[in-house]
């Protein structure tokens, strides 16, 4: 009996363990059977590398830029002087010449002439096709194409001749224009000489400047004096010479441009 007890409480203190919290809860923790070791996530696979797309040989190799010039400096100038501003507004200047005015009156009225003559005309062409569309039962083919060849080419004739009325009136506009654009230029150069102004700029550049700097009254006073009229040539008469095209920054024709003659009427519309 002695000898068993030992062995007993071997036993006993085997059995402790499992029948203990933490021996119960391993129980509970084995469900009997075989769970396979869970692996660890995926790792996501590299992408393979995009093929950088290769440049054009010409595009990788760029030609070699030749060395600028390095020029030896000038020598030291004369500086330029002080600026000393004019301001001069061209329109108003024109709008205050009586050369000017009375140039553009002029056109104005043998424009006007020009186009009651070019109505009248166009009447006459009218009646005459309408006359002759009444004559087509009474006359044979030959005789209507001669009648119609006929007021075909004193059409013409017409337009040729308004055309070349409307480019008179052009022309001496023109050189009106120009002849009163060379008196102001000598005027503005006076005005500027008695003032000791070495610049003088058109108005439409200027957004702000005060009065002393103005110069137009005194140039359009000037202009009139010098230039109060401009003969021009009888109508329907080109001048002398042709005027040029004026290059003075703010130049307006003293009127619009003449009115051409209406393309040509063909006689055979007025058929029946």
């Amino acid at each position: 009996m002695m000898s068993a007890r030992p062995a007993l409480a071997a036993f006993a203190a085997l059995l402790i363990p499992v029948l203990s919290p933490a021996g119960g809860a391993l129980a509970q923790s084995d469900p009997g059977y075989f769970i396979p070791p869970q692996g660890r996530p995926a790792q996501a696979q590299p992408r393979p590398a995009q093929a950088q797309p290769t440049r054009p040989q010409a595009q990788q190799q760029r030609p070699q830029q030749r060395p600028q010039p390095n020029p030896a400096p000038l020598p030291p100038g004369q500086p330029p002087p002080a600026a000393v501003i004019g301001i001069v507004d061209v329109p108003e200047i024109q709008r205050n010449s009586t050369a000017f005015n009375s140039v553009r009156e002029e056109i104005e009225k043998r424009r006007q002439k020009l186009n009651e003559d070019l109505q009248r005309e166009q009447t006459r062409w009218r009646e005459e096709q309408q006359a002759l569309a009444n004559q087509r039962t009474t006359l044979n083919p030959d005789q209507l194409r001669q009648k119609e060849r006929e007021l075909q080419e004193r059409i013409t004739d017409s337009q040729r001749v308004f055309r070349d009325r409307s480019r008179a009136i052009e022309q001496v506009a023109q050189a009106a224009l120009q002849e009163i654009e060379q008196a102001m230029a000598v005027v503005v150069r006076q005005v500027a000489a008695s003032r000791n102004v070495n610049l003088v700029l058109p108005r439409p550049l200027v957004i702000f400047n005060d009065a002393p700097f103005d110069l137009t009254d005194e140039i359009s006073q000037q202009v009139n004096r010098v230039l109060r009229s401009v003969n021009l040539p009888p109508d329907g008469q080109a001048p002398a010479q042709p005027a040029a095209q004026s290059g003075q920054q703010g130049g307006q024709a003293p009127a619009q441009r003449p009115a051409q003659a209406p393309a040509q009427p063909p006689a055979q519309q007025q058929r029946r």
